[in-house]
């Protein structure tokens, strides 16, 4: 594993990089904590960036700038939009980088990120850590966020099938947003998949939020699949109707977002949820039987 700091990236100008001998990834410390690219060496960038913020600092204004974040939830004005544009603090030790927020101003929450790179596959941990500096108990949910570059689609299981036989109780939930359409062309509804395109000429958008207890969801661009394993819980409570999973697009964007439990975190206390991601040179179309034969024995090499 190499790591580099004070690594220039888009106009950032303190940047870190974790690569190994096949997928590298990086991270700016001007803003954050935000990891910015991720991808094969000297191949595409598997997360947007957004050419009119790259490389800009400081200001009032939420931006979204593209790349992976961390959020805390249910999403609500102003509390999830503090904005992350001023410079962090980093640590690193072997393969593992920590980003430091400082404690927002406006919640009382510090944000950290812990990214270790594997040295020998195609994977990274991402731990995401909410800790509560208030004087106070606060409610929180971690909240993860991957914004996908365009022209892809997000791949997610369904349930395992049982026969009406076997199993009469339902096994997940599945949550709509009040602008979502579920006639949108950018939706595959599949008996063992849901698939959903990012299409840059879409006008509208969609969302759509699920408990996944196969515990992956995956992003697929120009031969190339992103892989994410995180947890499911069954005593947890899942905010968003009971969700673990998320996925939004619009015309810029998708997002893969995955989500913990509510836990009430006592003053100095904090909350962590896990993703590991993976990396595989792919050919996925789109019919569910393709996805058996070509995506499943990807997701067979992957655990959490």
């Amino acid at each position: 594993m190499v790591f580099t700091k004070d690594y220039k990236y888009g106009g950032w100008e303190n940047c870190v990089k974790l690569e190994n001998n096949e997928i590298e990834l990086v991270a700016t410390t001007d803003i954050g904590p935000r990891i910015i690219r991720f991808g094969f060496k000297d191949g595409q960038n598997l997360f947007k960036e957004f050419s009119d913020q790259v490389g800009t600092t400081g200001g009032e204004e939420w931006k979204l700038y593209g790349g992976h974040r961390l959020w805390h939830a249910p999403e609500e004005v102003p509390r999830t939009y503090f904005p992350d544009n001023n410079p962090i603090d980093f640590e690193q030790k072997g393969n593992t980088v920590k980003l430091i927020q400082n404690t927002e101003t406006t919640t009382g929450i510090k944000k950290e990120i812990e990214i270790t790179l594997d040295q020998k596959e195609n994977s990274v941990k991402v731990l995401h850590r909410l800790i509560n500096k208030n004087l106070w108990e606060v409610e929180l949910t971690p909240w993860a966020l991957s914004v996908m570059a365009n022209g892809g689609r997000a791949i997610i299981p369904q349930e395992p099938y049982q026969a009406w036989e076997e199993n009469k109780l339902p096994v997940r939930s599945m949550v709509m947003w009040s602008y979502n359409d579920m006639k949108d062309p950018r939706w595959i509804w599949g008996s063992k998949y849901i698939q959903l395109k990012q299409d840059p000429g879409a006008k509208t958008r969609q969302k759509l939020g699920l408990l996944n207890t196969p515990g992956w969801a995956g992003y697929y661009l120009n031969g190339e699949l992103f892989v994410k394993r995180y947890g499911y819980d069954p005593d947890a409570e899942y905010v968003d109707l009971g969700c673990n999973t998320e996925i939004y697009t619009d015309w810029d964007i998708l997002e893969v977002e995955t989500l913990g439990g509510k836990v009430s975190v006592p003053p100095g206390g904090s909350v962590e949820h896990l993703e590991k991601w993976y990396l595989f040179k792919a050919d996925l179309k789109q019919d569910e039987e393709s996805l058996d034969n070509d995506l499943m024995p990807l997701i067979g090499r992957t655990n959490f």
